[in-house]
């Protein structure tokens, strides 16, 4: 800390120092980890007095009691134009990093409370606590600009329900589940349908347009009914008048979004009435964990120059999901869309978290990688790869010094990147932590040295995707 001034015997955070109604809220670092300082009469948090201030800890009520008096510190909508990012935070200590990142991209609204259920589960998280980190962190670092909050691929009413009720701006629509994979070739489409689609040309400006063939009406109509009444009833339901960013998600399918098949979703939904900030096909090629994009890039290119013709004429942004580490598509993302884009990162975060365990501790680097590979096809059932762990080099092989590099391999970030769950809750015997302790307490040692790794990968996702 810069600021060597003490108020209450403490020495504040320099940015986190705030004055309100003739009191001084700030956090400070002891001991026992960061605290809140507050000055005067106590405005509602809870805490310890001590001689004339009170002492309190970062819990859910006194985060509560930061979003009341200082709005900045509490969500809000930020979509609807320009670029956003979103940047998953699993451990609930990356938000410093990820501010110094966004502060050399101010254009970029950042969406730093970002995660699903399935997350939530694999790391024995809540919503509350992911919103409560961030909270504190952007209080902390004085950041008053603003950001989002993602309940991300949510499927079942009540995971929406959850995340409005933690107070989350912003709602990802997981469709999947109504999503029809086995298209037969003789479906044919109500009438209404065939003629709102059939004999005409879509026109999506500068020289582009789409034309449906009965078969790839059928196709469309077939696979996307199910979900676009889901994705209809789910709006109505939680989303119509509220000031909620509102995502759909038809992305976590096997097969890709056809161009056609993204314009009949978009201009279903349209006509139905239903209002989105953004929406995310399923894009050709392969947006696996961590790791670059995988397939024909020409291809991308020509196809994505259509996808986002098509969220332009309907007026929403196109979202790209799985965008962690995606660098060989990234100018077509930030060329085609002009800029308006919402990218969803949050493995990569971790995987620099895992990069700081191989620079200062390769003992405990050693234990994670060796656990990871015996529990791999535990975190297959979650997330699809197509890792090879016979290319990661054996370990022993690795000098302790070599060993950050594994994080530039493949096969060896995919290996501790869908193992993020296993490796954070695994226990003893005993029922204590096997890792996650001696991980949060390295962590916290060397928080500048991760802030530092976190401004550099994420500020690289945002210079690539702008130019």
């Amino acid at each position: 800390m810069h600021n060597t001034n003490t108020l209450c015997g403490y020495i504040p955070y320099p940015a986190s120092l705030h004055h309100l109604d003739g009191r001084d809220i700030f956090i400070t670092k002891t001991n026992e980890g960061d605290k809140l300082i507050i000055t005067g009469e106590n405005p509602g948090f809870v805490g310890e007095k001590e001689d004339g201030h009170l002492v309190a800890d970062l819990t859910h009520e006194n985060a509560l009691s930061l979003r009341r008096l200082f709005p900045f510190t509490a969500p809000r909508t930020g979509l609807k134009r320009g670029c956003s990012m979103g940047v998953g935070d699993r451990l609930g200590i990356a938000t410093t990093g990820h501010l110094r990142a966004f502060s050399r991209f101010p254009n970029i609204f950042p969406v730093f409370a970002q995660q699903s259920i399935r997350e939530l589960t694999l790391t024995g998280r809540s919503f509350d606590d992911v919103l409560d980190c961030v909270t504190f962190a952007v209080f902390r670092e004085g950041y008053e600009s603003g950001f989002g909050a993602d309940g991300d691929h949510l499927k079942k009413p009540e995971e929406i329900a959850y995340a409005l009720r933690s107070g989350y701006s912003m709602i990802t629509l997981d469709s999947s589940e109504h999503i029809r994979g086995d298209f037969p070739d003789d479906y044919v489409p109500a009438k209404e349908t065939q003629t709102r689609y059939l004999g005409s040309a879509f026109d999506l400006g500068d020289g582009l347009s789409l034309e449906f063939a009965a078969a790839d009406l059928g196709r469309a109509a077939y696979i996307y009914d199910e979900a676009i009444r889901f994705i209809m009833d789910m709006h109505e339901q939680f989303i119509k008048g509220r000031d909620v960013d509102f995502e759909i998600s038809i992305d976590e399918t096997m097969t890709p979004t056809t161009p056609l098949e993204h314009y009949y979703v978009a201009s279903e939904l349209t006509r139905l009435d239903v209002r989105f900030a953004s929406l995310a096909p399923r894009f050709c090629g392969e947006f696996q964990k961590g790791i670059d994009y995988i397939g024909d890039i020409a291809q991308f290119d020509k196809e994505l120059m259509t996808h986002a013709a098509i969220a332009k004429k309907f007026g929403y942004k196109l979202s790209v999901h799985s965008g962690s580490d995606k660098f060989s598509v990234f100018p077509s993302v930030g060329k085609h869309t002009d800029g308006e884009f919402h990218l969803k990162t949050a493995g990569t975060n971790w995987l620099e978290a895992v990069r700081l365990i191989a620079q200062k501790a390769p003992a405990l680097y050693r234990r994670l990688h060796e656990y990871a590979l015996s529990h791999f096809s535990e975190a297959t059932k979650y997330y699809h790869v197509t890792t090879n762990l016979d290319k990661i080099p054996e370990l022993s092989a690795v000098a302790d010094g070599d060993l950050p590099m594994l994080m530039e391999m493949n096969d060896a970030r995919q290996l501790m990147h869908i193992t993020y769950g296993i490796l954070l809750t695994a226990k003893k015997e005993d029922g204590t932590f096997l890792f996650r302790d001696d991980l949060y307490t390295l962590w916290a040692e060397y928080a500048e040295d991760y802030a530092q790794l976190l401004d550099h990968h994420i500020g690289r996702h945002m210079s690539t995707l702008l130019g």
